[in-house]
C-alpha cells in the first residue's frame, strides 16, 4: 500500500502534537512493509533528509505564518499527491481538511484525522476560527474515512459531519529510566530537590501563564520547568518570558527532544498541564508513562483519560491549582503506583496496536483488497 502524508509539519524532532503522532505511528507502518510518503513543510526541517526510519519525507516550501502557511502547503501537497498516485492520502488537521474536496476531486482516497477542535484555541481571531470550523466541516463530509483522537472529538464530527468516525487514541512508548543528570545540570536544574514540569509550546490554550502565577504563590525550595517554546514569536510568548523571569526558580529550557527531555520526565516530581484546549495530549500520557504523578486541568480531553479526582484542578482556576500543586508536593508516589500507571499506559495506548487499527481504515477506503503489504 502506497501512502502519502500531510497536515504535518514534519518529522522527525520538529514541535508540536500532530508532529509527534506521526513520528510515532509512520515508521511502525512503513516497517509493516507499506510505502510512506510524508511531505514536510520545509521552513521547520532542519536536516532535509530524504528518508527517517524507513518513511521517505518529501520537502515543500512554504510560507511560514500561522494564518496561511498550513493551507497553502496542504494544496501544495494535495496537487503532489496526485502525481504520486498514492493508494491514501492521510490528512491530519482541521485546518488541512479544507483541502480535502479538492483531493476527492483529483480522484484521491482521502483519509482524515481530527485532532482536536482548533477553532476553540484563543490565538485565533474570529477569521481564522470560522475557517477552521468550515475545514472541520467539509473535510469531515468529504473525506472517504475520518479517524478522531478521542471520543470527545469523536461526538463533535458526529453532530457537526453527520457521520461515525473511528475512534483511534494517540499512543505512547513505555521508556526506560536513565541514571544520568548531566544534562538536566546543564540546564540549571537540581534534582536533589524537586521540581515540577510542564512541556507545552507557548500559546494561550495550553495555559501556562496560569501555571506561572500559581507557581510563584507556592513557597518552598521547589523548581518550575517549562520545555516548550514559541513557533512564531508573539506577544503572550514574550509576556510569559516576563512572568518567568521574576521568579529565580522557574528554567525555561526552550523545546526539547531525545536524551534531555527523557531526563526531565524521570527525574520529575509532578507534571502539570493547565491547557483550556486539547484532542488528547500526547504529553500527559509521555508523563503517565514515566510513571509520573500528574495534575491537569479538567477539561473533557484530560478527563477522557480517566485519572483519580485529585488529580484534576478546575481550568484557569489559578487559586485550585495553587492548592493542587501544594498537595501534590507534599505526597509521594509508591513505586507499585508508578509501575501500575505504567503498567496501564503500556495496555491502553500501545502504538503497534495503533498502527494496526490505522491501516484497517485504509484498508476499509479501499476495499479491503489489498494485501497486508
Amino acid at each position: 500500500m502506497k501512502i502519502v502524508v500531510t497536515g504535518t509539519r514534519g518529522i522527525p524532532d520538529i514541535p508540536g502534537g500532530i508532529e509527534k503522532h506521526c513520528q510515532d505511528l509512520y515508521p511502525l507502518i512503513a516497517g509493516m512493509g507499506h510505502e510512506v510518503v510524508l511531505i514536510t513543510r520545509l521552513p521547520y526541517v532542519v536536516d532535509p533528509r530524504p528518508e527517517w526510519r524507513g518513511v521517505k519525507l518529501l520537502h515543500l516550501s512554504c510560507p511560514r505564518g500561522k494564518s496561511v502557511e498550513a493551507i497553502v502547503h496542504t494544496f501544495r501537497a494535495v496537487l503532489r499527491a496526485r502525481r504520486l498516485n498514492p493508494d491514501i492520502l492521510h490528512i491530519h488537521g482541521v485546518g488541512p481538511w479544507l483541502m480535502v474536496p479538492l483531493a476527492r476531486l483529483l480522484g484521491l482516497r482521502v483519509v482524515a484525522t481530527n485532532h482536536g477542535p482548533d477553532y476553540d484555541r484563543q490565538k485565533w481571531g474570529p477569521v481564522a476560527k470560522t475557517v477552521l470550523r468550515l475545514g472541520e466541516y467539509i473535510g469531515g463530509r468529504c473525506a472517504n474515512e475520518v479517524i478522531v483522537v478521542s471520543k470527545v472529538i469523536a461526538g463533535i464530527v458526529a453532530e457537526r459531519c453527520r457521520r461515525t468516525p473511528h475512534i483511534i487514541a494517540n499512543g505512547v512508548r513505555l521508556p526506560g529510566r536513565p541514571a544520568g543528570t548531566a544534562q538536566l545540570e546543564r540546564l540549571g536544574i537540581r534534582t536533589s530537590r524537586p521540581y515540577i514540569l510542564a512541556v507545552a509550546r507557548f500559546v494561550p490554550e495550553k495555559g501556562l501563564h496560569d501555571l506561572i502565577e500559581a507557581f510563584t504563590s507556592v513557597d518552598g525550595d521547589v523548581q518550575l520547568v517549562i520545555a516548550g517554546d514559541a513557533d512564531h514569536e508573539t506577544d503572550y510568548s514574550r509576556r510569559l518570558r516576563t512572568l518567568a523571569s521574576l521568579d529565580s526558580r522557574i528554567v525555561l529550557t526552550g523545546y526539547l527532544t531525545g536524551s534531555p527531555l527523557h531526563q526531565l520526565y524521570s527525574h520529575s516530581h509532578l507534571f502539570v498541564l493547565p491547557s483550556y484546549h486539547e484532542g488528547l495530549p500526547i504529553a500527559l500520557l509521555e508523563a503517565m508513562s514515566y510513571g509520573l504523578a500528574v495534575l491537569v486541568s479538567d477539561i473533557p480531553a484530560n478527563k477522557e483519560v480517566n485519572l483519580p479526582a485529585r488529580n484534576y484542578f478546575a481550568v484557569a482556576n489559578v487559586a485550585d491549582l495553587s492548592t493542587k500543586i501544594r498537595a501534590s508536593l507534599s505526597q509521594q508516589m509508591s513505586d507499585q503506583e508508578r509501575e501500575a500507571l505504567r503498567a496501564r499506559i503500556a495496555a491502553d495506548y500501545d502504538w503497534q496496536r495503533i498502527a494496526e487499527q490505522t491501516l484497517g481504515v485504509f484498508r476499509l477506503v479501499l476495499g479491503g483488497n489489498l494485501p497486508e503489504a
